[in-house]
């Protein structure tokens, strides 16, 4: 074989995942090597900080603090951006890409609301943009919608693909902590930032599902429309329902498509507990992908971290290093469809979402309560599956507990709205949505 000469890589940000990234490329290099046939080598890192220790041994004159001289040099075939954020991440890509330099990121925040810009951009200048770490870490998913299933049409996902949450939910599951403890515990360990805002509101899990559906169903998602629902309000007390009805709580990312719509959405979900998602623990990812063809695949793995999120990283560059090698760029379509066989689709509100519903009502402790919660639900087409009360109060407040059959989501609020007015009523209603239900 004639030999192959080294793509070389310049690293825009040497924080947790570009020390992974450094990592692998040296330690692994012999193995990486063999298994490509040439050589990826760093060829330089900018950063802000060059004094702090990483613990990688990295050559000091590979270090910059000015990015867009690294990315301006001949020399290098290939950015790696890992800053993070809308800017400068977003600048210093399309500067690239623009030098006719094919790219990598693991900015999954940036993709959800920029990608089709830094995708067009890339399409025009005719270079790759590999962005497997954005989504679920050291799990393949991107790769394995795009090409792997690319035989089947994609009818569901369904991904626990934001470790914090899952951590605090998996302490608040088999320890019982309240969501204040188990935070709190999770900052300890340095699974939460100081600001945990993003993850266990929901967004991050939205900016992944926005990246995953716009691959799986080949449109268009706008992220703004995406229902996005946090863990803050789930209760011990519910966790202990749920597990009375045969489930668990996991903070579910949600996509499925039906004919010209489809769905994406992200809140906490009751799974049943004897579904492989109802046993992803701690703060491992796992996204669950039905096929067509293919049927129900699972793909488990550890969402975060330098090395899992860093091997994604390295997986993009020999990609690319293959395509330059080949002269192959863009013999897969960044979004998995060709830009004439991607169409939008129309996204479903929240109020024609069906599903199975968890309702915790708090009520006085008086006859008839459940007769008239029974009424209005009954009244807006809500049929009830199954029904727990405990407790006396003696003219206290009580939990009441129903499950419903598949009922529209506009039609329970339109129930608790009416539910929640009542006079024996003494607190907001607690909806959960349900998956799987029977």
């Amino acid at each position: 074989m004639t030999a192959r000469r080294p793509v070389r890589v310049g690293l825009i940000g040497f924080g947790t995942v570009g020390t992974g990234v450094v990592k692998i490329l040296t330690e692994n290099a012999d193995l990486l090597e063999r298994r490509l046939g040439g050589k990826i080598v760093l060829a330089g890192i900018a950063d802000k900080d060059l004094s702090r220790d990483r613990g990688v041994k990295v050559d000091r004159s590979l270090m910059t603090d000015d990015a867009r001289a690294l990315i301006g040099r001949p020399d290098v075939d290939a950015i790696v951006e890992l800053v993070g954020g809308h800017e400068p991440a977003k600048t210093f890509l399309l500067e690239a890409i623009a030098k006719g330099k094919h790219v990598a990121t693991a900015n999954k925040a940036l993709l959800a609301a920029s990608g089709p810009e830094i995708f067009a951009a890339a399409s025009k200048a005719g270079v790759e943009v590999g962005f497997e770490a954005s989504v679920a870490g050291g799990i393949p998913i991107i790769q394995v919608v795009k090409e792997s299933l690319v035989a089947n049409r994609i009818g569901a996902i369904y991904g626990i693909i934001n470790g914090t949450s899952n951590y605090i939910l998996s302490r608040m599951s088999h320890e019982g902590s309240t969501f204040e403890a188990a935070l709190a515990e999770a900052q300890r360990l340095g699974y939460a930032e100081a600001d945990p805002a993003l993850d266990v509101g929901g967004g991050d899990s939205a900016h992944k599902l926005a990246i995953l559906s716009a691959i799986a169903f080949g449109t268009p998602v706008d992220l703004s429309a995406v229902p996005t629902e946090g863990i803050a309000h789930v209760t011990p007390l519910d966790i202990e329902f749920a597990r009375e009805f045969g489930y668990a709580i996991k903070l579910l990312a949600i996509a499925k498509q039906e004919g010209e719509t489809f769905e994406a959405r992200v809140h906490p979900t009751m799974v049943p507990e004897t579904t492989l998602l109802a046993q992803v623990g701690d703060v491992f990812n796992a996204v669950y992908v039905v096929g067509d063809r293919v049927g129900p695949t699972l793909y488990y793995g550890r969402g975060a971290g330098s090395e899992p999120t860093g091997s994604a990283v390295v997986a993009d560059l020999a990609a690319i290093a293959r395509n330059i090698w080949t002269g192959s760029a863009g013999r897969v379509p960044v979004m998995g469809f060709t830009d004439e066989g991607r169409r939008p689709l129309r996204m479903k509100g929240m109020d024609e979402i069906v599903s199975h519903f968890y309702l915790r009502f708090t009520v006085r402790d008086e006859p008839s309560v459940l007769a008239a919660i029974a009424g209005r639900l009954g009244e807006n087409r809500i049929s009830i599956e199954s029904v727990i009360q405990k407790g006396r109060a003696a003219g206290g407040s009580v939990p009441v507990v129903i499950m419903t059959h598949a009922a529209v989501e506009r039609d329970v609020r339109t129930a608790l709205a009416e539910i929640d007015r009542l006079s024996v009523v003494s607190a907001p209603t607690v909806l959960i949505r349900v998956e799987g239900g029977s």
